[in-house]
């Protein structure tokens, strides 16, 4: 098997079952394997996804807890027979070819261990999807900011790019990657792995491309969320920021946020 594609479920049935039929249509003929992980969703997922009738091979996998996104997309690349690993979203859908591409670019580039699509925005828009790695000064900017965009841009070129990290949304793990630096960080329960993974990759000598040929549509930020929403989620990022960061800068980061909470530059 030449790519095994991925797709953690949590409590988005309709999204997941078109995420699901898009690598059904737009797989690598008779080189695809889909390996959906089911994390404990409430909202009758489990019951439509192990009945799915896939035209490519299908394994699908019942968790009795959220075991993070990270945990349940190490568990699939257990159970993979793929040469390459393709991490998919479950609120993203596959587009014409986008597969084939990936692969062909990373089989002609011995360096890469990560390559990443363009991601579109429902309407057909670009939505930024490569990260420039947290510093630490880089951090306490964000955190001062309030923002938990964390430097998310989309490249200018239309050519291949190398660039620092991806969003996990979409992207391609060469066997070689997985070889040198191993699987997802399981201690990232959610947010951060795909940056800590592809700081990892850059670590060991390789490299993470963009290749904006290839394009995945991601309806994740399409729709508007309320202040409060924005907040409780960048709250949700400080645990994997202090994994990621480590206890000292950590701590750091967090002497510098609350001094913006008491000045009032957030709440």
């Amino acid at each position: 098997m030449l790519v095994s594609v991925i797709i953690v479920s949590f409590n988005t049935k309709e999204l997941t079952v078109k995420a699901v039929e898009s690598v059904n249509k737009y797989s690598i003929k008779g080189e695809t394997e889909l390996i959906v992980v089911d994390n404990n969703s409430q909202d009758g997922s489990p019951k439509v996804l192990q009945k799915y009738k896939s035209s490519v091979p299908y394994i699908f996998i019942q968790n009795k807890t959220n075991t993070g996104f990270a945990k349940a997309n190490n568990m699939a690349i257990n159970k993979a027979s793929g040469k390459y690993i393709f991490l998919l979203n479950s609120d993203a859908q596959l587009q014409v070819g986008v597969l084939q591409k990936v692969v062909d670019y990373a089989d002609k580039h011995a360096d890469a261990g990560v390559v990443a699509p363009k991601l579109l925005n429902p309407d057909g828009s670009s939505q930024p999807s490569v990260f420039r790695l947290p510093t630490l000064k880089r951090s306490i900017t964000n955190y001062w900011k309030n923002t938990h965009e964390l430097d998310k841009y989309t490249p200018k070129s239309k050519n291949p790019t190398e660039v620092e990290s991806v969003v996990a949304a979409a992207m391609l793990i060469t066997p070689i990657a997985l070889a040198k630096v191993g699987k997802l960080n399981e201690k990232y329960f959610m947010y951060f792995e795909d940056l800590d993974y592809c700081r990892s990759v850059n670590n060991v000598g390789l490299k993470v491309y963009y290749l904006p040929s290839a394009t995945v549509l991601h309806h994740h930020g399409s729709s508007g969320s309320s202040a409060i929403t924005e907040r409780n989620q960048w709250k949700r990022l400080v645990p994997s920021s202090r994994i990621y960061h480590g206890t000292l800068k950590y701590y750091l980061i967090y002497v510098i946020s609350r001094i913006a909470q008491l000045t009032g530059v957030y709440k």
